[in-house]
């Protein structure tokens, strides 16, 4: 616990001098979320139908901007080798690592959508549900995000391939996260989706880890 504690400031310390970053992603889904209701108009039925699938599309690509960053400052200075020679075990490191990236990456996207929701004509219900919502699933991406990171690591054009890897994970975590808003709207009820998106993140806590430990450590012979 404590080396994870360790990893997660010492990242995050590495982030505040380089505060871009984390203004980049923000500054990203702002836009993007944005720029659909003032294209398609102020009809608020229209609206409140494609707010689940923008918002999350938005948070998803937000995400993925800090993704080639995750191990690749460490890869290039060597601080990753040492990592992996350590007496702690690397998926410990590796797990503080992706926590880091998403307080970065996904927090401060979660603590913004309520007030993009509100572009989109959502009630107060359904965006406790949006927050609920992302709040199960950028974590999800975070963590397959770090496995596709790790598989390109070091890979001439890392940052396109790395897009098509982890793209297609995603969908499930965009089908039920939208699909959790959507049901609400409708009056369905949210409980199966986010009981489905927080299976998965149970999951992926588990397996993802070890999967990028294991390309890590294929990266660095």
């Amino acid at each position: 616990m404590n080396a994870l504690l360790a990893i997660m400031q010492r990242d995050l310390l590495m982030v505040m001098r380089r505060k871009s970053e984390v203004l980049t992603a923000l500054f990203f889904f702002v836009i993007v979320s944005s720029l659909f209701p003032l294209g398609i108009g102020p009809e608020p039925a229209l609206l409140r139908k494609i707010a689940p699938g923008v918002l999350w599309v938005g948070a998803l690509l937000a995400t993925m901007l800090g993704l080639q960053r995750m191990f690749a400052a460490d890869y290039a200075d060597g601080t990753l080798e040492q990592m992996a020679i350590s007496p702690t075990p690397l998926v410990v490191l590796v797990l503080g690592k992706v926590a880091a990236h998403w307080l970065v990456s996904g927090l401060p996207l979660v603590l913004i959508a309520p007030v993009l929701g509100i572009q989109f004509d959502l009630d107060a219900s359904a965006l406790g549900v949006l927050v609920l919502a992302l709040l199960l699933g950028t974590p999800l991406l975070s963590l397959i995000g770090a496995i596709g990171a790790a598989l390109t690591l070091g890979v001439r054009g890392g940052g396109v391939l790395l897009s098509l890897l982890v793209l297609p994970l995603y969908v499930p975590a965009l089908i039920f996260g939208a699909g959790a808003v959507e049901s609400h709207v409708s009056g369905l009820g949210a409980g199966g989706h986010l009981s489905l998106l927080a299976a998965l993140l149970t999951l992926a806590l588990f397996f993802a880890p070890w999967a990028a430990t294991a390309a890590l450590r294929i990266a660095l012979e």
